[in-house]
Formats: structure tokens, sequence, C-alpha cells
């Protein structure tokens, strides 16, 4: 049998995957368009390229299902989370990295793996034979994105995602802005003083509103319906979901206190994250958009502390591409019509960096195990990870499949209960027990068969 296996795709699932199988002694080649066939959000042609956002969201591993699926991924040896680690920012509780050095880092962990070669070439039909795992990610190439949807027999669904713009530090206004993370959270000073934060009276803040409902927006083309995934939406829709829907989620002042005025509390305060390791880049935390570039520029230097504001980058839109996995795929990831074919990452409806990546690693560990013959059980549901993969490949309705973060509500109930009975610190802390004991225990037999 060959033993080859094809990734299509070098992002966060595609890059996990391939090390995954290589390192278990797979030859793997990853075939990735870029930097040939540039796509509407990517810089580079590095593999990991990180394009929407720096964060990995919270890194808390006993209280938070993302931080969870963090520690998984590090017990199973990921490419990502170790690389992320090796490149973190300040950010409080959350886990931010430099995003050059980090797709830097994996690209050049990849290409001199002895076990792996990459081929800059588009794939843009399925293959007919041959053991592949397709990982192209939010921005499938058109090409492929419909040879897929001829195979599924019905059109590709698909949402919008927005990016938020990133500004120059050395742009915003101190004597207005300050550094602080959020309730003071993270275990350092640097860690404390990770965001900049801008703040807001009432006054601004409607005018504020006011400019963001009145600015132009980016329109879709003719026949593109798709919604917005709830975790990505751009700030003008939100703002117009109610005045107040900023004041209560990105913009919230809550555990905030303005250095330059301790006595009065802000009615609203921007946030931004830094962006790379020299502390030059901030993003607007929340603040993905589809204003046109020039209302960006008047709208967003309307926030006290940015008026003089220089962007290194700014917001944008563009179409995400997703499966109806419960439909589609069977429980080891395979395409049911063609199961030579797996699907990985944020293609299947996971959502974010973190659960793509950790797609892309049960997808390799399930390639090794095909073709080498191994038994390989299948994910405990108890765990991030079998949760995520149980929820897409059968736990959701196929009916109203949407794309899906990693949380707590996909786990199966504790003690054969919805866990009413106890408080939600000691129950997602009993979650994260069982789960940590049930993915050492899966894990453990794979480690004795790779000595």
């Amino acid at each position: 049998m060959d033993k080859t296996l094809n990734i299509i795709g070098g992002g966060m699932a595609g890059s996990e995957a391939a090390w995954q199988a290589a390192n278990a002694g797979l030859r793997v080649i990853i075939h990735e368009m870029r930097p040939k066939v540039g796509t509407f959000a990517h810089r580079t042609g590095h593999l990991g390229e990180m394009v929407c956002s720096n964060s990995f969201r919270s890194d808390d591993h006993e209280q938070n299902a993302v931080g969870l699926l963090h520690w998984e991924m590090m017990q199973a040896n990921g490419l990502v989370m170790r690389t992320a680690y090796q490149h973190r920012l300040p950010a409080g509780g959350a886990l931010a990295v430099d995003r050059d050095p980090f797709a830097e880092s994996i690209t050049a962990a990849l290409t001199a793996h002895p076990n792996i070669t990459v081929s800059y070439n588009e794939i843009t039909t399925l293959p007919a034979d041959g053991h592949w795992i397709i990982a192209t990610g939010p921005l499938t190439s058109g090409a492929l994105a419909q040879a897929i949807a001829t195979e599924t027999g019905s059109d590709a669904l698909a949402f919008f995602d927005a990016i938020a713009p990133i500004v120059y530090a050395d742009s915003v206004n101190m004597d207005v802005a300050w550094m602080q993370s959020r309730y003071d959270k993270g275990d350092t000073v640097a860690e404390q003083t990770a965001y900049l934060n801008c703040p807001m009276t009432k006054a601004q803040y409607e005018a504020f509103i006011d400019a963001l409902l009145a600015a132009e927006k980016t329109e879709f083309h003719e026949g593109e319906t798709a919604g917005y995934f709830d975790g990505c939406l751009p700030i003008e829709v939100m703002a117009e979901r109610g005045r107040e829907t900023l004041r209560f989620g990105p913009m919230k002042p809550v555990g905030l206190t303005n250095a330059h005025d301790p006595a009065n509390k802000p009615y609203a305060v921007v946030q931004l994250r830094r962006d790379n390791a020299l502390g030059t880049l901030f993003n607007i935390v929340g603040f993905q958009t589809k204003m046109k570039y020039g209302s960006q520029k008047a709208v967003f230097k309307m926030i006290p502390g940015l008026e003089n504001a220089e962007f290194a980058r700014l917001g944008g839109i563009h179409r995400n591409t997703f499966i109806n996995s419960p439909t589609l795929l069977d429980n080891q990831m395979r395409l049911r019509t063609r199961p030579h074919i797996r699907f990985a990452g944020q293609i299947t409806g996971v959502e974010g960096y973190v659960e793509s990546a950790a797609m892309g690693l049960l997808a390799g560990r399930m390639a090794v195990a095909e073709l080498t013959g191994q038994d390989l059980p299948s994910v405990p549901n108890t765990t991030a990870m079998g949760a995520l993969v149980t929820h897409i490949t059968g736990g959701a309705d196929a009916k109203t499949f949407q794309p899906m973060n990693v949380n707590f509500g996909l786990f199966p109930p504790l003690d054969g209960v919805k866990g009413g009975r106890r408080g939600r610190k000691d129950r997602y802390k009993a979650y994260t027990d069982r789960s940590k004991a049930d993915w050492q225990a899966w894990l453990a037999p794979q480690a004795l068969a790779a000595e």
C-alpha cells in the first residue's frame, strides 16, 4: 500500500495534519497554492499564516473549553500549539502570538522535516485515488469549491468572516489611552498591561454609533446571500442590533480604570491588543468590519486616542466556505462518497484557529492509523477534541448546521445529568478533569505503537 498522504492546504489544519502524519512515519506532500495563487486576506506564502486575528483565545485549561483544547493539543505533540507558545505575546489570560514569526517557524519546521515535501500548486479537482486530506480553510479556491459542491450534490455552504484593522502603536495618543488588561488579568506586569484602552463618554459613544450606522459599507455581490458567523460579526452589524450592543460586547467598560482619570468610569472602552513582539502594532479587538476603507479611517479616528491613528492594515470581509459535515463525512472525517478523501479544519464547520488545527491533528492521526493498519478507537466525546469531531460528524442537526467554536455545551453531561446541581466553576473543572484523563488514555496506546 502506498503510504503517501497528500494534504491540500497549508493553513492551521493542513500544517498540523502534516506534522502528525510525518512524525508517525508517513511520507507527506502538502499542496499549497500560495504564493502562486493569492487570496483576499493572505499576505505571504508561509504555511500557517494567521489572517483574521493573532489570538488563540483563552489559555485557561481548567475553566475554558478552548483552553482545554490547547492542553489536549500540547499533549499530542501539536506543532501549532507548541509554536504558538514559542511566539506568545502578553495578552492577559488569552494566548496571542506574534503572527509573522509564528508562520515562519511553522514553515521552517515543516519544510525541514525529512518526511514532508511542499508542492506549491493549486488543486482544482477532487483527486480520484490515493490518500488525501482537504484542509483548504475559509478561502478555498473557487475551482476546488465548485468541485466539492458538484461531488456533494449541493451548493457549497458559506458565511462571511470579517477582519479587524491594525494600527501603528506610535500613532496612538497615550495622553488619552492607557495600558491595562481587563481586571488586571495575568500573572506578570506585561500580561496585566497587554491592552491599550481608549475611553468614551456617553456623548462620544452615541456619536460613534451614529457614524458607524451611517458609514458606507461593502456590498455583497449578486447571489451572495450567506450570513455571518456570530463569533466574528462586523462591528456595524452588531450596532444595527441595538445601540447598546457594543457597550455590552467588545466595548464594555467593566474591569478597567482610566489611568488618566481614575475617578470617572468610562461609558465605553475600545481595546487594542498587541499584534507583534515589538509592540509596534496593535489590532482593534472585536472591530471586524465591512466598512469601505475611507469610512473606516473616518469612523475609527472618532475613537478618543485614535484621532491621529495610522493603519498598518484596514479591515475587510471575505467569504468563508464550509461543508455540511454531519451529512457528508463519516466518523473518521472521510467523505462518504469518496472515502479516500478526508476533510479537516474550518471547511468542516469548526470555527477558529485552534479548532481548525485540532481537526487537522485528528485527521492526520486517523490517516496514519488507516495507512498503517492500526485500530484507532473513536476519540472520547468527553474530551474537547472528541466533543468537537462528534459534533461535526453527526452530533449536529444537519438541517441547521452552522460553524461552531468548541464549548462545554458540546460535552456529554456530568454524572448523567445536565449539570444544574453544581456551580459553574466546579462544573467546568469537572469537565476538564474528566477530559484530561480520557484524552491521555486515548493517546497512550498510540505513543506505545510509535516506540
